[in-house]
Order: C-alpha cells, then structure tokens, then sequence
C-alpha cells in the first residue's frame, strides 16, 4: 500500500502535478476572513510608510471590523483568477472593483451594489477625436482581456479597427501606457480605473462612453456565504446612510477628477528640469519635519511651480509661499532662498498638523493641516465648527471640506469667529497637492518606507495662538 502511494507522488512529480488548493475555514470554526484582491491603485498597495490602503483595503477593513473577525488577503492578477479562487473556496470574497453580472443559482453569489462606473473610450489628445466607435476604422483598439470591457466590445456585431487583447493580468496602467506611447489609437477601460490612472497620462483622455454604466461589487463564495451576505446587507446600508462610502469615494476618486491634463504635463515637465536642483532640500525637510519629501514638493509646486522668486500681489513669496510673519516665527530670513523656504514651509505643515486634536489620525490629519496651511488654522477650526453645526464630524476632512463653501457664505460667516475665508479655494489646494503627490509617488518611487511622523520641528509655538500663513 505504501509502494503504491510513493508511487503515485512520483507520478505526480514527473507529470508536475500541484497538490490541490487548501479551502479555507469556515468563520465559524476560527478561520480569517480571506479576500481575493488585485494589487493596484484603484483596490490595495502600500503607501510611503508600506502601510496597506487603497478602496477596497477600506471597505474590507471596516466589513472586517464590524463583524468582528480576523483577516488575511489573497492577492490575484485578475478578476478571471478572483473568480477561480472562490470556486477553489481559497477565498471567502472578492474585493477588486468588479462589475456584477447575471449568476447561476447555487454558486458564487454577489454583495449589494457599492459603485457605479462606465466604460470609456480612451484616446491620444494630439490625435482628431473619436465621436462615436465608427470613427475608429482602421484604427487598434487595446482592451484587457477577458475584462468586462473586453466581453462589451466583442459583443458588438460590426466593430470597427482591430482588437488587440492584452494578457488578462496586464494592469491598467500599462493598457494606457501603450495608447500614450503609439502602440495603440485607443483603449477601452472603466471609469474608476481610468479616474485614478489619468493624471499619470496627461496625453489621454476620454472619447466618449461605451454601453451602460457597471455596478460594482464583491463577489462571494459558497464558504460562509449565508453569514456574510446577511452581514454585508446592514454593512453597506448603514456606511451609505451615515457618509462612509461616500468619503472613501471622495478620497480615492473625486478628488483625481480635478486634474487637468495641462497640469499634469507641466509638472511632469518640471521633474525632468527644475525638480533636479531642489531634490536634496526636498529630502532634508523630510529628515526634519517627517513628512514624505513628495508630499513637500507637491505643495511647492502647487504654490509657485517650485519657483524660489515666487510672489503673490498679497506679499507671500517664495517657493512655499510664506508671508513674512510665518517666515519669522520659522527662523526663515531669507524667504526666497529655495532651501529655507522648503524647510519652513515643511516645518510649516508640522505645525498645523500638530495644533489639530490628537485624536484625528491618518491621512485626515494631514488633509486638515494641508486645508490649515492655504488657509489658515483659525479658518480651519471655523469650518470643523460648521462641519459639527451640519451634523458632520469635524475629524474627518471629507466631512469638513463639505463646510468649507459656507466661509464664503455671509448667511454663514457672519456667525463664525474668524469670519469671511475663501474656503472652495483651500478644497482646490488641498485636491491638488494630492495629485501632484501622486504623479511624485509614481515618477519618484521611494527606496525605503518612511518612518511615521512623530511630532513637528518648528521654532515657534506648538500650542495657543495660531500663526497666520
């Protein structure tokens, strides 16, 4: 008996046979909870600190949380290899931005419905633009395949130009990379995907949409499928009743939306011709102030487009806009000396974070301090009030950008301390900073995760009165 097991291995080793997948354990007898996800972007990676974020990271975590069970992801490279996990029960769902469709009782089944995306047709700007797909003839069209946007395009009877399917592991950013670069005239991708991705591709933008908007949603397996459909019901419900969803859709989507492709382009410029020469400044502040050296650039270059002789009719000046106040209550003499001034604003920044409640974590804490630093922190703290008069939380920067229009508002400001303040303008810097950060992020990638930041360094007052920017 034992001869014929040895040799029925030995077979299966000669024939390079793999051991059949282990399922995973029911939540019932102490497993994790397993989600299939895709590394990317739009769903899960690692920040500057090799922290895990992302959308889905999100939403997963809390649904984690709120039924109380440990868990552990299960990373794929594509929704096809999302699927195939939980028919292997390798997985208790998936959580990667995939689009439902029609199920078969008794199988996979699909969690409600918690974004709407459309499918768009992407192009070259420099090229004449597509009006509708009949003006593609002649043209390659580039799509994932066996993407959803793959199965919309091969269902059209009469499509124009050819169709080059890409691997269905080929990430998003690399189907737009081969518009951008000639390889193809256009390519087929979902909104979601394509809102996070763009601001990487200034040359690009949308056509027009193809076929009807998609519903996203996770997909469940048949492990504990009861249990966690009757728990992601309640989930879902309440996080779109009380404001949740729609902040993490805030935070990882509308506020890329706001980039244009002539912002992108300039400052993707500017990496390649002025970035060089203040690089190690923009490293040093990081060393003193402990926030990530792309994030301090990012709000040089929105401020003075990392310009040192900057300066404003109002009197700031300088790379990071300073006045003149701020720069003394900084030690900065000299404000269009490009190092000082990038160590003052970073120094700048600390401060404002560190003047917030130490109960506001991260990145809201320095979303506010960024809203802080355009527009001071006495505005600031007038909007967190609003915010809480809305019934909003004034800890959450989704919540309190919300009450940043009514500074401008005399029915509002009248009522509030520090009166009038051009609050959709702080929303606009703070959107934009983040972008620039972005496209830093992906064109700069880091060598070694940050250390968390711990405190600011700034000479000057960390408590009472606020300095004035």
């Amino acid at each position: 008996m034992m001869a014929r097991v040895l040799l029925c291995l030995l077979a299966c080793l000669i024939a390079g046979c793999e051991p059949a997948p282990k399922p995973v354990a029911p939540l019932s007898e102490g497993g994790k909870l397993v989600v299939a996800t895709i590394n990317g972007p739009a769903t899960w990676y690692e920040d500057a600190h090799e922290h895990p974020t992302g959308f889905e990271h999100d939403l997963v975590d809390l649904f984690a949380r709120e039924i109380g069970v440990p868990m552990e992801y299960l990373f794929v490279d594509s929704p096809e290899q999302a699927e195939k996990a939980l028919e292997q029960k390798r997985a208790h769902l998936a959580a990667a931005l995939l689009p439902r469709h029609f199920d078969l009782p008794g199988g996979l089944a699909w969690g409600p419905s918690y974004r709407t995306a459309q499918n768009q047709l992407v192009w070259r700007t420099g090229d004449p633009k597509p009006a509708k797909l009949a003006d593609l003839a002649g043209r390659r069209i580039g799509v994932i395949a066996d993407s959803f946007a793959d199965h919309l395009l091969s269902s059209l009877k009469d499509l124009p130009g050819s169709l080059e399917r890409l691997p269905p592991d080929t990430r998003p950013e690399s189907l737009l990379a081969r518009v951008a670069e000639g390889h193809l005239d256009a390519a087929l991708l979902d909104s979601a995907r394509f809102t996070v991705a763009r601001k990487h591709f200034p040359q690009l933008d949308v056509a027009f949409d193809v076929g009807k908007p998609d519903n996203y949603a996770w997909r469940v397996g048949t492990v504990d499928q009861k249990l966690l459909l009757d728990r992601m019901k309640p989930f879902f419900a309440r996080i779109a009743k009380d404001g949740t969803l729609k902040r993490l859709a805030d935070r990882w989507f509308e506020h890329a939306e706001r980039i244009s492709a002539v912002d992108a382009g300039t400052l993707l410029e500017r990496v390649y011709t002025v970035l060089p020469r203040l690089k190690a400044h923009f490293h040093e502040a990081e060393r003193v102030s402990g926030y990530d050296w792309r994030l301090i650039a990012a709000i040089g270059y929105q401020e003075s487009h990392w310009n040192p002789l900057a300066t404003s009719p109002t009197g700031v000046r300088g790379l990071m806009m300073l006045t003149e106040d701020t720069a003394d209550r900084l030690g900065v003499k000299d404000r269009l000396d490009p190092r000082e001034s990038i160590l003052g604003g970073a120094r700048y920044l600390g401060l404002m974070a560190d003047l917030l409640p130490p109960r506001i974590g991260e990145p809201d804490r320095t979303f506010l301090a960024l809203a802080a630093y355009n527009l001071g922190m006495g505005h600031l703290e007038d909007a967190r009030v609003l915010a809480q008069r809305m019934g909003l939380s004034p800890d959450k920067w989704q919540d309190v950008k919300q009450a940043l229009p009514g500074l401008a508002d005399p029915a509002v400001f009248k009522g509030l301390r520090h009166g009038f303040a051009r609050g959709r303008e702080a929303m606009q810097f703070v959107d934009s900073v983040r972008n620039y950060r972005d496209i830093l992020e992906r064109v700069e990638p880091r060598a070694k995760p940050l250390a968390p930041r711990l405190t600011a360094t700034a000479q000057g007052p960390t408590t009472g009165s606020t300095p004035s920017k």
